[in-house]
């Protein structure tokens, strides 16, 4: 009899201490503070599946697990790739369509292959304006009473990014990164 009783009191205990190891998971969000478009990121190397546009918030496609006990030592790595926003952002003309209309087929079939390769060129040089970036920060520690939430990337001017755990929405009262969505960035970046 003793051996059943004590069996389900070692379970326990076993459980009881994984559990203050195991990982709490969540979503990976992110808010964009600035006028370039966040193609693509990742936490950990763990993608979060979405692309931000200038100003905006997003994410939830990827999933973050932070360690149950917060220690000042823990980081994470963000990576993320910048790029513009919209066409209308190109410091580039956008090649414009020609006007087929009432040309020979041979002409219009010339102009037609013209354009598309000015708009390959011009898809060129909006790609090599791209940037990536990695960055190795602090994990704040947890508010919320211990208690996270997945994680939140804040992009900001200059390259710089914030991050938090915090279960609170962006924009609420106990929320721990207060900048508002729309910064400008500076003339000069110090890093």
């Amino acid at each position: 009899m003793m051996k059943i009783v004590s069996r389900p009191l070692l379970a326990g205990a076993f459980l009881l201490a994984l559990s203050s190891q195991l990982a709490l998971a969540g979503t990976i969000e992110a808010v964009n503070h600035t006028k370039w478009a966040i193609n693509h990121f990742s936490v950990n190397g763990q993608s979060a599946i979405d692309a931000i546009g200038p100003f905006q918030g997003g994410g939830g496609g990827g999933s973050y697990s932070a360690p149950s006990q917060w220690n000042p030592s823990m980081t994470v790595q963000v990576v993320w790739e910048t790029g513009l926003g919209t066409e209308a952002d190109s410091p580039f003309p956008v090649p414009t369509p020609p006007n087929l209309d009432n040309l020979p087929r041979d002409v219009a079939r010339a102009k037609n292959r013209q354009y598309f390769n000015d708009r390959q060129e011009w898809f060129l040089k909006i790609k090599n304006l791209n940037k990536q970036h990695s960055r190795i920060v602090p994990l704040p520690a947890y508010t919320s009473g211990g208690k996270t939430c997945g994680i939140t990337i804040h992009f900001m001017p200059c390259d710089q990014i914030k991050v938090t755990t915090s279960c609170y929405e962006y924009g609420h009262p106990n929320y721990p990164i207060k900048e508002p969505i729309h910064m400008k960035e500076p003339a000069v970046c110090t890093r």
